[in-house]
């Protein structure tokens, strides 16, 4: 590969991150006509379409899609490269892309991102909130927010909160008018509030008691895609919701919300930032792991 190529397919990447010509010379800073002819050219010399245009769209074809996934690590430490050159100014800068759940964002880095910003005002933040458990390397991301359970073995995880606890709760006049659940089979004969993931996955409510495990596919007449919607629904007595307790903990000591089932429902590993262990560390990274660590727990690597 020659140096023009390889110019080209960082052109290539940002096209069909952006979907757009437009927006990649935007961001790249170029006409739109040199970035057209880079993808062209690219195409050209390779002898395959890389790009699928219409004139709505572009995506990767097949064959730009698999060189685009092949490529991304090398890509990605090629940027981990270029922006290590800020530690020479003696500050972290550059892009760094994070994805976590709406539920992190909201209640550990959200809260604290002013501070962050303030004290690192050359590095530029992207956060995505989603709670699909995504290859970060393959996305383009730097880093992610996602439960201990779910952290991938080849991951450098650090802790990023305290451990986290789910509880079943229901309004007081649910609980007058349907009872209470006393073992997890009763569930079946409740109202619940479902939970959707961004994936369109159903979660299957996790119990646990005296090392005993279950995930229960409950019955409902609501399904939501938001614990703030699903706290709502449940204050309104729609039925039983599955929420985090830092959530509810004011509407349980108020009397607004009663606990269910508090037996099966134990703590779990809370929140960890993980990023792949193979690649570089960026000094943006560092700076992002470092200031949101959570530092009454130790660090681990899962595996």
């Amino acid at each position: 590969m020659n140096r023009t190529q390889l110019s080209q397919l960082a052109v290539l990447a940002i096209v069909a991150e952006t979907c757009s010509f437009r927006k990649a010379s935007a961001e790249l800073g170029i006409a739109p006509s040199a970035v057209s002819h880079a993808v062209a050219t690219l195409e050209a010399s390779l002898g395959v379409r890389l790009l699928a245009r219409t004139t709505r769209s572009v995506a990767p074809t097949e064959e730009g899609r698999r060189l685009l996934e092949t490529l991304a690590p090398a890509l990605s430490d090629i940027d981990a490269a270029l922006a290590a050159l800020a530690e020479d100014r003696g500050r972290p800068a550059g892009l760094l892309r994070v994805t976590m759940p709406m539920l992190a964002a909201e209640d550990l880095i959200v809260p604290r991102l002013g501070a962050f910003l303030a004290a690192y005002p050359e590095i530029e933040l992207d956060v995505v909130t989603n709670d699909r458990f995504e290859d970060i390397v393959a996305e383009g991301f730097d880093a992610g927010l996602r439960l201990g359970e779910h952290l991938e073995a080849d991951m450098i995880a650090v802790r990023a909160s305290g451990p986290q606890r789910g509880l079943i709760v229901a309004a007081p006049e649910y609980v007058a008018a349907h009872g209470q659940p006393q073992v997890p089979g009763d569930l079946f004969r409740h109202r619940c509030i479902r939970r959707r993931f961004s994936s369109g996955r159903l979660y299957r409510w996790e119990l646990e008691k005296d090392g005993k495990t279950l995930a229960v596919d409950v019955p409902g007449p609501l399904t939501l895609s938001d614990q703030r919607l699903m706290r709502r629904a449940a204050l309104d007595g729609v039925g039983l919701a599955y929420l985090f307790d830092a959530r509810i903990d004011e509407d349980v000591r108020d009397g607004r919300l009663v606990p269910v089932l508090e037996d099966w429902c134990p703590p779990f590993e809370g929140f960890f930032i993980y990023y792949p262990s193979r690649r570089q560390m960026r000094p943006a990274l560092r700076a992002f792991v470092d200031f949101f660590r959570f530092t009454a727990g130790p660090d681990r690597v899962p595996g």
